[in-house]
């Protein structure tokens, strides 16, 4: 070896001094997020599961009470309802919104002008739940347009969307829909841009018509994005409550759009029940563990990777 080639190894730096400052400067970007993190989320999280075994209405020291609020909301009608009512937004939401998604997706795939389209159709994703659910309300409103619309088109009276319980979460659920539309659309079309149109044309020379192509071809290619969507979506309607607190207040009648995440709120923040609360919200994360458990379970029957 060279006496260059030994001055240049020796004036090099020590390989484990490198990595122990690429560790420390990864460690200062990396905490803003892990600080936030630690303060915002895992010591809430500890915060509630404590509380949930206690008695506790936001002031003095909170009693502990063993698992007596787990039993008390395991028999509660209003939880109970709650938990339907979530389950049955889940279950209209996410096929329906997935399936008219993916169908968008691939409808604008085919138009010039999609990036008009897409703009309209990404526009309530931006736009504040708050102010959504306020522009719903008035349009459901028993002299509203829809209503006018159907009384003068078909003859039909004033319907009272909001004002009875399963026309009301009907209508949480088209809500839902309409507003979650456009980042699906956006997400499958990304999805689309992957799929080589000599896969497509393969196809359609072996005779597969359009609907052929789409449920033999693009849709199993698109599983794995379906598969993501699905498990995004699931939660998030499970965590349903800014737009059934604005859209029908007090829960609707009798309960009827009355969400797991909305009966929580009620029990802490109207009723001051913590304990309550913490139990109800403890509730909400083992059923969100099942739900999502069971979607990873069922993806090996419909999910299929490339490779």
């Amino acid at each position: 070896m060279s006496s260059a080639a030994v001055t240049g190894a020796e004036a090099a730096p020590p390989r484990k001094g490198w990595r122990a400052r690429d560790r420390y400067w990864g460690m200062f970007f990396v905490a803003p997020q892990a600080l936030g993190m630690l303060t915002f989320t895992l010591i809430p999280f500890v915060f509630a599961f404590l509380l949930a075994f206690t008695e506790w209405n936001g002031f003095g020291m909170p009693q502990i009470i063993g698992f007596d609020n787990f039993r008390d909301q395991l028999t509660s009608p209003l939880l109970g309802r709650a938990i339907i009512n979530t389950l049955v937004i889940a279950a209209v939401t996410v096929p329906v919104g997935l399936f008219l998604s993916i169908v968008g997706a691939v409808l604008l795939n085919k138009i010039k002008g999609r990036p008009f389209y897409l703009v309209l159709f990404f526009a309530p994703v931006v736009t504040s739940s708050i102010a959504v659910a306020l522009i719903w309300q008035q349009l459901l409103r028993p002299d509203g347009v829809i209503s006018g619309f159907l009384t003068n088109t078909f003859g039909i009276p004033p319907i009272d969307w909001l004002g009875h319980p399963w026309l009301a979460l009907l209508a949480v659920c088209v809500v839902t829909v309409w507003s979650s539309l456009g980042l699906n659309i956006v997400i499958f079309m990304a999805g689309l841009q992957s799929i080589s149109p000599s896969v497509l044309e393969a196809a359609a020379i072996d005779g597969a018509g359009p609907l052929a192509r789409f449920f033999k071809v693009i849709l199993p290619l698109l599983s794995p994005i379906v598969f993501y969507q699905s498990v995004v979506a699931f939660i998030s309607s499970l965590q349903t409550f800014d737009l059934v607190f604005v859209l029908v207040p007090n829960a609707g009648p009798d309960n009827g759009t009355r969400t797991i995440v909305y009966h929580i709120y009620d029990l802490g923040f109207a009723k001051s029940q913590f304990g309550l609360s913490s139990a109800a919200s403890i509730v909400l994360l083992v059923l969100t563990l099942l739900i999502t458990a069971m979607q990873f379970g069922a993806q090996k029957k419909f999910v299929h990777y490339e490779g």
